[in-house]
């Protein structure tokens, strides 16, 4: 059965260079390197684009459709999705931008089903809690919208670590966590809680070193700060692909430097398939 394959990726900018504002020449390499991996949708953090546009990258056969800061501020954050040209007739409505940290696409499924995909980029540890606060409401706010029988998907870099602690958090972490949780993985969890949603990126045995999305720069130490989130009852959709294929072209400031996790949802023209997990 064909499946859709969903990716996230924090791309550090879709800029070529500082004060650019053009976004051509690296959304066309970005949209090579989700052909080559054969990604059918991927979310984007940290795009750097301001407003709201797309762009139609002809020569992979992809569209970049982003959400960002006004004009009027930094290229900081940002969020979107590049989407398979092919797919794009298949959607009723494009992509819709709620802020420069959330963007959301619904997706057509079998017998009048729908799944809603969210690209978003979540606050530092660092960044004022007032800020944290405004994210969370605001995509508990979207995400409570969502018809109950729609399918949800959250895709990106929440920013936060959520660790392994299965027994306090059934239902929302795998038994195949890693390292500790942080105050943000703390928001994380408690949205989870509230919303019925699963943290699918640990309920798939592996190796520490296949789980972690991220490196800090100072200590070097990898982290899992990237998950891919769905509804609790709908778990049983989401397989990982086998490989793990990052694209990582051999030094860790590379603008393509991690992509994270994939994931494919059954469906033919998009015909949902109840799969079991196999996390052995």
């Amino acid at each position: 059965v064909p499946k859709l394959t969903l990716a996230c990726w924090n791309i550090r900018t879709m800029l070529d260079s500082a004060g650019s504002g053009c976004p051509d020449q690296r959304s066309a390499l970005i949209a090579h390197e989700l052909a080559r991996l054969n990604i059918d949708i991927a979310a984007f953090s940290e795009v750097c684009l301001h407003e709201e546009g797309s762009l139609r990258e002809h020569g992979a056969g992809y569209t970049l459709f982003w959400s960002g800061k006004p004009r009027t501020e930094k290229h900081l954050s940002g969020v979107g999705f590049m989407i398979k040209n092919s797919i794009l007739p298949k959607l009723k409505n494009l992509p819709t931008g709620h802020s420069d940290r959330i963007i959301s696409l619904r997706l057509p499924l079998h017998d009048n089903q729908h799944v809603v995909l969210f690209s978003i980029y979540a606050p530092t540890l660092q960044a004022d809690p007032a800020k944290k606060d405004k994210f969370y409401t605001d995509l508990r706010r979207l995400t409570q919208k969502v018809p109950a029988d729609d399918k949800i998907i959250i895709l990106g870099d929440f920013n936060a670590r959520v660790g392994k602690n299965f027994e306090a958090w059934k239902g929302i972490l795998g038994k195949h966590g890693v390292g500790n949780c942080n105050d943000n993985g703390q928001l994380l969890l408690e949205f989870c809680a509230e919303q019925q949603l699963t943290v699918t990126n640990i309920i798939f045995q592996q190796k520490d070193s296949l789980k972690t999305t991220w490196m800090h720069p100072r200590s070097k130490h990898w982290y899992l700060i990237d998950y891919v989130l769905v509804r609790r009852k709908d778990v049983r959709d989401v397989l990982h692909t086998g490989d793990h294929k990052r694209s990582y072209q051999g030094r860790p400031d590379a603008f393509w430097d991690n992509l994270h996790w994939l994931y494919e949802i059954h469906g033919g023209s998009w015909e949902a398939e109840e799969v079991e997990l196999t996390c052995s």
